[in-house]
């Protein structure tokens, strides 16, 4: 009879989801959408859309959100979902910073801290950037705190109707 490894405990994690290229916004939400069809992993919550200028970024406005999942996905696997959802949507890794069709994050992974040349977990850079923090906030407020949203108040930001 085989042995069968028993099923690890699913983990809470957050999903910074953005395009600024085609059609961001239907982008965006298929994103989300398509996240509940991964591998051992469910969207918990979204949170609205936004739309912002780039930040340290180029090319046209943005369309963000997060997403909350409970995934039982190790993260480097987590990780290799996401790249491959980003490469179908026709996502192009042709340098640092250029628009893109879409851009999936790991923000946090449960509690994990992870420091290694494919992944840095939490995410090196969310509490710099309004896209993240705002969205961030709708579905874990207990991680933003108002000193980092006024620290990002000269990122333009604006959640969609």
């Amino acid at each position: 009879m085989p042995v069968v490894a028993p099923m690890r405990d699913p983990v809470s994690a957050y999903v910074a989801v953005g395009a600024n290229l085609g059609d961001a916004l239907a982008a965006v939400i298929q994103a989300i959408e398509s996240l509940n069809h991964l591998p051992l992993t469910e969207v918990v919550a979204s949170s609205a859309l936004y739309q912002s200028e780039p930040y340290q970024a180029e090319g046209p406005p943005f369309i963000n959100a997060v997403a909350s999942i409970r995934t039982r996905l190790t993260a480097p696997k987590l990780l290799n979902e996401l790249q491959s959802m980003e490469e179908q949507a026709g996502r192009v890794r042709s340098r640092q910073n250029a628009p893109r069709q879409l851009d999936l994050d790991i923000l946090f992974y449960g509690d994990a801290t992870v420091f290694s040349h494919r992944l840095m977990l939490p995410h090196p850079r969310w509490m710099d950037r309004a896209f993240v923090l705002w969205p961030l906030q709708e579905l874990a407020p207990h991680k933003v705190i108002p000193v980092m949203l006024h620290a990002v108040a000269d990122q333009v930001i604006h959640k969609l109707p």
